[in-house]
This record gives structure tokens, C-alpha cells and sequence, in this order.
């Protein structure tokens, strides 16, 4: 509508200026006659008084003592006070002043401030002190300013009516002129002798009548012309004429003597009537022919009202066209408009979210399907449309070659994940067989330390695989105590030692769920750690809710600050589209994207201590009642899929105990078969506890030693070995979280123990040793060896008692003896450091930087 109105106002605006051009003179009519009836009969009216009054002055001046002198004066003087008051009062009418111009204005203001000097002069005049000519000038001065405002009134539009009009006002000067000649004549036959300055007076004004009416009549219409040539061809008219004549020719002089002749060559009585009948007679013909002008006047109105009406009316009806035209046009352009904002609104809306949705969901989205080729008029608002349509049908098209193009590069990380998933899982196998293999503790811790590592660079592998929209490999069928979840995500930090976990209810996470939860932890313990200063712990609590089990995880670092704060909570809520810009971020992404998967929700908020608190509300449909413990339950995990072992590093402490996790179920067969992970044939389950501790008290019962982890929850019955096409372990730790009881002690765990299984590599059935009355394991002599190292055959087949040990070697060499003693003083240190550690914290490495021969257990951390 905009474009529309520009024009629609030009039009109307030249419309209203030609309407106003052609009115103008209509306007102008109205005021001619309204002016004239309201100024110019009152004007006229008082030029006649005042020459009436200046007749009846300059008579009671020329004979004082004439009877009814000055009663005429008086009658004159009324008529006049009459007149110039209806004057005076219709000057001040503000709809008169209106219609008149500014010049005209200025004559009337004129007119009535002059109407103050007339009462000087007929003071004077009462007084006699002016004389009959000075008076005759005086009134003369008072009459002329009035046609002076007669010229200047009001023309019209139509030069040859304005013209004539003022023609009229000469004719009327005419008359005044010969009013003159009476006035002069009729105060020297009152004063019985004309004066010569009187007889200049009278001839001036017989020049000024004469040349009037010779003059201006030729200038009206022919009828009017002729009706003033008539008359001063009349008799009437030649008689002023000669009475003119002969005064004007009087022989008067202008210092007269007794016996001079007196000027009077006409007698009273002709003059009177002549110059009475022919003033009448002017009169009468004034009016006729302004009777005569206003009959030309009409035609002329009203032609200025047609052309007028037929402008006003004609423009008023283009006006008229052009709105509605220019509505029905609006209205057309409004819908098509309207049309293609609601297309392109729906399209940016409805349609390109959708498929963006689509596309995120990884659902096949058809182009021509989503944004369609449209028709469209040929015309201009059909050429928006269909540059609309096809900026519609680019935009799908990008989109869905960048979610091509995004699908590729998450495949590639997912290929490219898989792979490296491969190589760990071989490389956490053969770590197993080197840690199997090696007999110098710390060679061994060593093992462990780069254990760990591949164990954290597995966790980063797969989340690798969560960021490009996988799930992980690891699948778990069966519940897991909640304590053993916690554990592994322990497990999968770097500074695993500085994590307290505080006793956890016996409570069971689905296995569909535990490698989502698992992961999940680890990062948020890993943040915990790594945003928090290196000689803080990081606690981990959690209690059941109405909801489900809510895990807090507190560390003691800066914190966040609140804009910070809430945009990690908005990224943990919301779980925004992946973006590889945003690469600082990882870890929130890949907690954000497994919390959605699993229904769990995250939050952050401030701690405590000052740092950040990770709170994880685990959903009651993922928990499950009536699973044991992992301190006294057991584990069994199907030998048919691939295990992973997630280890922590011992490092240079010696060998501490540890826990594993469970295995995958069979859904994860198919993950693994296209890297042959899968073994051709099932078989047996293994035993929980690691092959690491077992080769560990192998070693110490060889040196003698008693371990230092508690040793009564080992599994009877065969125990696998290690062939290279046994299916890959599931990732164990080595190195269990401090178990702290609510009142911030530590809790010494019982070890769990498994059901036998596995294969049948030649390993013999052990029995479970006896205790010591004080609680300790008792150590069978040469049940650790393998049968080949056995004092004899006889002792090679291990009994179930205690005491079936096979009988000591009295025959010692001198390396045997010196491992022995290094052995027993490693275990001596390694006890006064426990013992330092109850009370010291944070007590310093060995020489040379390593802590051999120390283990973690009672650590807190």
C-alpha cells in the first residue's frame, strides 16, 4: 500500500490545487456581491451626502444671513454623520475585512480615520472663518479618497468585467463633477457675484465632467454607451451644456470694481433646474448601468461555477478511481504478499526445522518431497515466488548435503574409533600376557601405569564415538551393583587416587545402562579432577530420592561463575547439536548426549568447598532391588562376547588388589565380528578377579612373602588362559576407589569371589585357602607354582586342606636368597609407609622418585 500512496496523494493533491484555481473565482463572486452590499452602497451613499453637505456649506458661507441656510446645512451635516457611520461601522466587520484584500483594507482604515477631519472643516465653516473656496476644496479632499477605494475593490478574474467596472466608477466621478459645478454656482448666485477664483473652481470642474463622459462610456458595452450618448444629445444635456458654456465664457475679474460685471450670466432658476434634472438624470443612468453590469456579471459567475463544478467534480472523480483502483490493487498485492510471507514463514518456521530435525534423527529426507516445485503466475509478484521456491528448495538441498556431508564425518570418527577400540583391546590383551610374564615388580608397575593409560585412551575412543552419534561397544546384559559402576568410572581417571567414594547402597544399574553411566561419571570425576587443585580430593556421595539415586560429585576447585555456570547447565539440558568449532566442550557434549540417551538428568552447581558440585539423578527405570554388593557378591560374566579389563596403574607401590567389571552380553557380537573379537566357539565364564592378582600371590608365595591384599575370596575351579583366539577381555581395574564409610572412615571391602570358568589350560583346581583365627589367609606352600617347579609329582595335584603343602627345598641358591631378603624388606618398607599414611596424608616418594614397594589400600584416595 505504501508504493500506492505515493501517487493516490500526488493526484489528490493536484487535484485539490486545480479545484482551488477554478473555485478562486467563484470565491472571488461571492465576495464581490458580499462586499458590495455590505461597503460599496454605504460608500456611494456617503459621497452623495457629503456633496449635499458641501452645497449647503459653501451657500451658508457665501450669504450667512439667508433664511433656511443653515437649516439645510444641519439637515446636510445628519445625512452625512449617517452615511460615514454605516461606513464606519461596517469596516470594523471581520467577514468584510477578510474578503478584502490588504490594499483595499488600507483605503477603507483610511477613509475612516479621515472621517475625523470633517468635523474641523464644519466647525470653520459654522464660525465663518474659511473661505467658499477653501471650503469647496476641503469637502473635495473628504469625497475623493472614496472612489480612490472604489478602484481598488475587489477585481474580478475576468479583465473586461474589471474593467468595466471601473468604468462605472469614472461615470459615477462624472457625476460628482457636475455636482461640483452646482455646488459653485449655487454659492455665487447666494453670494450675488461669482469671484474668479469660484468661476477657475467651475470651469475645472465642467473639464474634469466633460472629459469623463466623452472618455469612459465609449468603453462600456454598446448599449450602455449609447444610452450615455443619447442623454447629452438630449436637450436636457445641451442645455448644461450652453449654461456651461456661458459661465465658464463670463467675463469676471479677478479684482472687480463697482459696476463690474458679476459673473452671474445664468439666473437662479434656470440653473437649478438644469443642473438639478441632470444630476438626477446621471444618477438614474449610474444605476442602469450597474444594473446592465451586473446582467454581464451573472453569465460570468456562472461560467466560473461550471468550470468549477466540472474541475472540482472531474478531478473528484479521478480521485475517486485512482483510490479504489489503487485498494483493489493494494489489496491484490497485500494477498500475494501475504501469501509469500506465510510460505516463507511456514518454510522457516515449520519446514526447515522439521528437516532439520529429520536430518539430526539421521532420517532420509526427499527434496522434492519437503519443498515442492510450485506454480506461479507470470507476473512479478510470480517471479518472488518462484526465486522464493527455489532460496526454499537451495536451502533443503544444503542442508541435507551438510547432514551428508556431517553423517560422513561422523562415520569416519566412528570407523576411525572402531579402529583404534581394535588396537586397544589387542594392546590391553597383550599388556595382560607381558604383566603375566614378567617376574620384576617394577617392570610390572610399569605395565600397569601404561595398563591405565589404554584403558583412559579407550574411554576417549569411545567417546569419540558418542560425539559422532554411535553408541558405544560396550554392552552390558545383566544388572551391576552401583559401587562397581562408580569403581570403573573411577577407574577411568588419571588421578584416580585423589577420588573418595563414600558407601553406596546395595542397588543394581540394567545393563543396557552401565557403559552409558559408567562413561557419564568418568567424565564429570574427570572434570572434578582436572579443574581442581592437585592436592584436593574429589568426593563422590549419593543417597535414593523419590525419583531414583542421586550421585553428587564434589571437587574443591575456583568454580564456575554464574553466566558460566548456567550455559554448562543449558548445554547439559538441551544436548545441542554437535558442533567441531566448539571443541573445548567435549566432555559436557559427550555427558549431555549419554544423559539424554539414558533419561538421566545433570546439573551443575556450586559446592561446598567453593568448587562445582555434579549432581546425577539416576531414573528409577534403570535401577534394579535385590543385587548383592560388590564387596560380597559375585559376578559372572558369559565368556562368549569379548572382555574388557579396566585397570588402574599401581604404580610403583607393589600390587594392590582389584575389581572387575562386567562383560559385555551378546549384543555386542556384532560390534566386534567385522575386527574378530568374536570367538568362533563360546566358552567358559571366568572368574571375576583378575589374572594379575592371581600372578602376583604366585610370585609372593615363590618369595616367601604373604601378600598384602587379602587373598579369601579366591575363585575355586580352572582359570582361562590366555590363548591368542580367546575373546578380548572387558576393561578391569587393578586398583579399587577408597571405600569411605558416612563417618568419612575407611571400610575395609571383603573380596568377592566368582564361579569357576573358563577353558582348560591346564590349570588345576585350587581350594579356597583356610583363614587364621585372626582373620588372615593361610599361605599353602607351593600352591601358586606350576606343576612343573613342584618340589614332586605327588604335591603337583593341589588338596583341599590346608596343610597338604609340599615339603621345602633345603637347596637355596644365592639369587634366590637375595630376591627373598629384598622381598621381605620391600614388604617391611612398604608396611611403615601404610602405617605413615594412616596419619600423614601426603607423605613423599622414595629415592629416585618412586614409591616401590608402597600400596594404596587405606590411601583415602
Amino acid at each position: 500500500m505504501a508504493l500506492l500512496l505515493v501517487p493516490l496523494v500526488s493526484l489528490v493533491a493536484i487535484w485539490a490545487f486545480a479545484a482551488w484555481i477554478t473555485s478562486r473565482g467563484v470565491f472571488a463572486l461571492f465576495d464581490v456581491e458580499r462586499v458590495t452590499d455590505k461597503i460599496g452602497y454605504p460608500v456611494e451613499n456617503a459621497i452623495e451626502a457629503l456633496a449635499e453637505e458641501r452645497k449647503a456649506a459653501l451657500v451658508r458661507l457665501a450669504d450667512p444671513h439667508r433664511p433656511g441656510s443653515l437649516r439645510d446645512l444641519r439637515t446636510a451635516e445628519q445625512a452625512t454623520d449617517k452615511a460615514v457611520g454605516v461606513v464606519r461601522d461596517n469596516s470594523r466587520n471581520a467577514d468584510l475585512r477578510n474578503r478584502l484584500d490588504a490594499a483595499s483594507l488600507h483605503r477603507l482604515d483610511g477613509l475612516v480615520a479621515q472621517a475625523a477631519d470633517l468635523e474641523t472643516v464644519r466647525r470653520k465653516v459654522d464660525d465663518g472663518q474659511i473661505a467658499t473656496t477653501a471650503a469647496f476644496t476641503a469637502y473635495n479632499d473628504e469625497i475623493d479618497p472614496y472612489y480612490s477605494f472604489f478602484h481598488g475593490l475587489n477585481p474580478l478574474q475576468s479583465v473586461a468585467l474589471d474593467r468595466q467596472a471601473r468604468v462605472l466608477t469614472e461615470l459615477s466621478r462624472g457625476r460628482e463633477a457636475a455636482a461640483r459645478e452646482d455646488a459653485v454656482y449655487s454659492a455665487g448666485l447666494a453670494a450675488g457675484r461669482l469671484t474668479h477664483a469660484q468661476q477657475l473652481q467651475f470651469a475645472d470642474a465642467v473639464a474634469q465632467r466633460r472629459l469623463l463622459f466623452d472618455t469612459y462610456p465609449q468603453l462600456l458595452p454598446a448599449s450602455d454607451s449609447r444610452l450615455f450618448d443619447d442623454y447629452w444629445n438630449s436637450a436636457t444635456g445641451r442645455a448644461l451644456r450652453s449654461a456651461e458654456d456661458r459661465i465658464v465664457g463670463a467675463d469676471v475679474d479677478a479684482h472687480p470694481e463697482p459696476g463690474s460685471s458679476d459673473g452671474l450670466v445664468v439666473s437662479a432658476g434656470d440653473w437649478q433646474a438644469t443642473a438639478g434634472s441632470v444630476l438626477g438624470d446621471l444618477a438614474s443612468l449610474d444605476r442602469q448601468a450597474a444594473e446592465n453590469y451586473k446582467g454581464r456579471v451573472t453569465p460570468f459567475a456562472v461560467g466560473v461555477l461550471v468550470k468549477a463544478g466540472v474541475a472540482g467534480g472531474f478531478g473528484l472523480l479521478a480521485v475517486l478511481v485512482s483510490v479504489v483502483v489503487s485498494l483493489r490493487t493494494g489489496r491484490s498485492l497485500a494477498r500475494d504478499l501475504s501469501a509469500l510471507r506465510k510460505e516463507a514463514q511456514e518454510a522457516s518456521g515449520t519446514r526447515l526445522p522439521r528437516v532439520m530435525r529429520r536430518l539430526a534423527a539421521g532420517e532420509e529426507v526427499d527434496v522434492d518431497t519437503e519443498v515442492p516445485r510450485l506454480e506461479y503466475p507470470e507476473d512479478e509478484m510470480g517471479a518472488v515466488g518462484r526465486a522464493l521456491n527455489t532460496l526454499q528448495r537451495a536451502a533443503v538441498e544444503a542442508a541435507v548435503r551438510q547432514a551428508d556431508l556431517r553423517r560422513g564425518i561422523s562415520d569416519v570418527f566412528v570407523n576411525l574409533a572402531r579402529r583404534n577400540q581394535v588396537l586397544l583391546h589387542r594392546q590391553l590383551t597383550l599388556l595382560d600376557t607381558m604383566e603375566r610374564r614378567t617376574e620384576d615388580a617394577r617392570e610390572l608397575a610399569d605395565l600397569f601405569k601404561l595398563d591405565h593409560m589404554t584403558t583412559r585412551m579407550r574411554r576417549h575412543a569411545e567417546g569419540l564415538v558418542i560425539l559422532s552419534g554411535a553408541a558405544p561397544s560396550r554392552q552390558w546384559r545383566k544388572p551391576v551393583p552401583l559401587m562397581d559402576v562408580v569403581r570403573a568410572a573411577v577407574a577411568e581417571v588419571e588421578d584416580y587416587e585423589r577420588v573418595e567414594v563414600r558407601r553406596l547402597p546395595r542397588i543394581g544399574v540394567a545393563g543396557p545402562a552401565v557403559a552409558d553411566i559408567t562413561h557419564l561419571v568418568a567424565e564429570l570425576i574427570e572434570n572434578a579432577t582436572v579443574f581442581s587443585p592437585p592436592h584436593t580430593t574429589v568426593q563422590v556421595h549419593g543417597e535414593r530420592v523419590a525419583n531414583g539415586f542421586v550421585l553428587e560429585i564434589d571437587d574443591r576447585g575456583l568454580g564456575l561463575t554464574p553466566d558460566a555456570l548456567l550455559d554448562a547447565n543449558l548445554r547439559l539440558a538441551e544436548t545441542p547439536e554437535f558442533e567441531l568449532s566448539d571443541t573445548d566442550r567435549l566432555g559436557l557434549f559427550v555427558v549431555s548426549r549419554l544423559a539424554q540417551r539414558q533419561g538421566v538428568r545433570v546439573s551443575l552447581r556450586e559446592s561446598p568447598y567453593g568448587g562445582t558440585t555434579a549432581v546425577v539423578l539416576i531414573p528409577t527405570a534403570l535401577l534394579t532391588e535385590g543385587i548383592g554388593d560388590s564387596d560380597t557378591g559375585e559376578q559372572r560374566a558369559p565368556a562368549a562376547v569379548a572382555r574388557q579389563a579396566v585397570r588402574e596403574p599401581a604404580g610403583d607401590r607393589g600390587l594392590p588388589d582389584e575389581i572387575e567389571l562386567p562383560v559385555t552380553d551378546g549384543g555386542g557380537d556384532e560390534a566386534f565380528r567385522e575386527w574378530g573379537l568374536v570367538a568362533e566357539a563360546p566358552c567358559e565364564e571366568v572368574p571375576a578377579r583378575t589374572r594379575r592378582f592371581e600372578i602376583a600371590e604366585q610370585r609372593a608365595d615363590r618369595l616367601g612373602l604373604a601378600p598384602a591384599t587379602d587373598r579369601s575370596a579366591r575363585p575355586e575351579g580352572p582359570e582361562p588362559s590366555a590363548r591368542p583366539d580367546a575373546p578380548v577381555p572387558l576393561p578391569r581395574r587393578r586398583h579399587a576407589p577408597v571405600l569411605v564409610a558416612d563417618n568419612g572412615r575407611t571400610v575395609d571391602g571383603v573380596r568377592r569371589t566368582t564361579a569357576p570358568g573358563g577353558d582348560a589350560a591346564g590349570r588345576e583346581q585350587r581350594p579356597a585357602p583356610q583363614a587364621t583365627p585372626g582373620g588372615l589367609p593361610r599361605r599353602i606352600r607351593q600352591a601358586s607354582l606350576a606343576p612343573q617347579l613342584r618340589a614332586d609329582d605327588t604335591t603337583r595335584t593341589r588338596t583341599a586342606t590346608p596343610g597338604a603343602a609340599a615339603p621345602a627345598t633345603d637347596d637355596r641358591d644365592a639369587d634366590e636368597v637375595r630376591s627373598r631378603m629384598a622381598s621381605l624388606q620391600r614388604g617391611w618398607q612398604r608396611g611403615r609407609e601404610e602405617a605413615d599414611d594412616l596419619t600423614v596424608p601426603d607423605r613423599p616418594t622414595g629415592p629416585g622418585g618412586d614409591d616401590t614397594g608402597t600400596t594404596s589400600e587405606g590411601d583415602g584416595r
